[in-house]
């Protein structure tokens, strides 16, 4: 499991410094998303959290159906979600 796909959230530094050690210890395990299922090794990114996972994609979709949830984004959210999906204004 690379580091720079696994993004650990809500531990404390020195945990995080124990959590890397124990990691180097042992063999790499893939890290499921609690939302989709797929591992680490099939999606961008993922955050990791106390008893939790999410992917990248899973995040994304989450956050678009928070802003599109009124049916009318602001133009601040709208330009966010435009430049995510790669449309050009």
């Amino acid at each position: 499991m690379s580091d720079d796909k696994v993004v650990s959230l809500g531990a404390k530094k020195k945990a995080i410094t124990d959590e890397k050690q124990q990691d180097e210890n042992k063999v790499c395990e893939p890290v499921y998303c609690s939302f989709c299922g797929r591992p680490n090794t099939q999606v961008i990114k993922m955050v990791k959290g106390p008893g939790v996972n999410i992917c990248s994609e899973c995040a994304m979709i989450a956050v678009q159906y928070l802003i599109l949830q009124d049916r009318m984004p602001s133009a601040e959210a709208q330009h966010i979600l435009d430049a995510f999906w790669g449309k050009a204004r």
